[in-house]
């Protein structure tokens, strides 16, 4: 209790101190898939030419696209652990049966599991499957032999199922997905038509509205929603109203200059206190589209969360709720909210959800997804890019909206510019 003999420290404040390193320290040895991947892109090729006859393939946490990991994960066909062992550089390596574990001279923690050819397949299941996933797979199937499998397909095969993708082996609903055979199409990047939440040098992007324009332009999207923040975000550079009637007019004057390609105007509207929208009604409704977020006072209990995020959705120029924690991956716990209540919202009022794709968010939670498809509630992919590169965090959403099985379908930024608009005026 020294901090609370401090002034301008209370007691609330030291809890919320406590909160907070409770969560770092939870944190610690973690990564954000985004900062893993292209090492372990670098890693496995260069394993592959190490061991050019080995069979040489992510798995774990990593082949599922989780959104945080705690290493590199990957599965050595054809080789035997003395072999790898005796000519890796990296440092720490431990080895333990078939498997090693090592660190890279880039301190990137990395374990490897080696396995003849001819049971390739029986080890890619195991190792790729989450562990609420195969835990439920062998209850389904007991007695059944899984071993000896040199392809995946092979494991499937002898239960009769349809292959699953790795994204689909988190937890029990996967497999019965694969059992009623109704496994999703699941969304790719290249569904998405339309880069939907940018900011701009007009509030705290880095890149001009033509800069930002023309790059999604050029990475053959049909069309952009310009969604900078609004004035209460003043922390932001949060347009005032005379300075979003200013962006209108450049967006027309570049709209009747373009044939192709739509650009749309939106705003991220800041969720008050009291749960109401930036903006008087007579500037509200001159947007093609809002997305609704909240950026301040995120010290709230879980009514209180809900009840602000409720108040919001039910706002009729609300289209889309921005990502519903406010979490970061790592960084920062999101303000606790009742899901289901805040998705039921979202179906009764006509409003999109979305999985805001920067990597250190990828809120709205994957494990949210089904419960949201299941109301019919669609989900909007969005970077939040604050700069033209960040458009491509696109992708990193993907990764995540495919572990909760959305589809193009079921994806409103996937759909075409008209039938983006017809859902957003509604």
């Amino acid at each position: 209790n020294r901090l609370i003999e401090i002034k301008g420290f209370g007691l609330k404040t030291q809890e919320d101190l406590k909160k907070k390193l409770a969560y770092f320290k939870l944190s610690q040895g973690k990564f954000l898939y985004a900062r893993l991947e292209e090492h372990a892109k670098d890693i496995r090729e260069s394993l592959q030419q190490q061991f050019p006859a080995a069979r040489v393939e992510w798995t774990g946490d990593l082949r599922r696209a989780c959104p945080t990991l705690e290493r590199v994960e990957l599965l050595l066909g054809g080789v035997t652990v003395e072999e790898v062992a005796a000519r890796l550089e990296w440092l720490d390596i431990i080895t333990d049966g078939n498997t090693i574990k090592a660190l890279t001279a880039d301190d990137i923690p990395v374990t490897l599991y080696c396995c003849a050819k001819e049971e390739w397949g029986s080890k890619q299941f195991r190792y790729t499957a989450g562990p609420d996933f195969l835990q439920a797979f062998l209850a389904a199937f007991p007695g059944v032999d899984f071993k000896g499998a040199a392809e995946e397909e092979e494991v499937f095969g002898k239960v009769k199922l349809p292959v699953l993708p790795p994204e689909l082996r988190e937890q029990e609903w996967g497999l019965v997905l694969a059992q009623e055979n109704k496994i999703p199409q699941l969304i790719e990047a290249t569904d998405i038509k339309g880069v939907i939440h940018s900011h701009t040098t007009y509030s705290d992007g880095i890149n001009t509205l033509p800069e930002m324009v023309a790059y999604a332009q050029e990475q053959g999207y049909a069309y952009i929603g310009i969604t900078d923040h609004s004035k209460a975000a003043f922390y932001a550079n949060g347009l005032k109203p005379e300075r979003v009637l200013q962006q209108f007019k450049e967006i027309d004057e570049l709209n009747a200059q373009m044939t192709g390609f739509r650009i749309l105007k939106g705003i991220e509207s800041d969720i008050l206190a009291d749960g109401s929208l930036d903006y008087e009604e007579d500037l509200l409704q001159q947007f093609d589209f809002i997305i609704a977020s909240v950026h301040s006072n995120l010290r709230m209990d879980e009514e209180k969360a809900t009840q602000r995020l409720l108040t919001a959705i039910e706002n009729p120029y609300t289209s889309m709720l921005g990502h519903p924690t406010g979490r970061l991956l790592l960084s920062r716990p999101g303000y606790p909210i009742d899901h289901k209540k805040i998705i039921d919202a979202c179906a009764a009022n006509q409003v999109a959800i979305e999985l805001n794709a920067s990597p250190y968010r990828l809120d709205l939670d994957w494990t949210w997804i089904p419960y949201a498809l299941e109301k019919g509630v669609l989900i909007s992919i969005n970077p939040d890019a604050h700069s033209r590169e960040g458009i491509h965090d696109i992708y990193f959403g993907t990764l995540a909206a495919r572990k909760g099985g959305l589809t193009a379908e079921h994806c409103l930024n996937a759909r075409s510019v008209e039938d983006f608009l017809a859902f957003a005026q509604k």
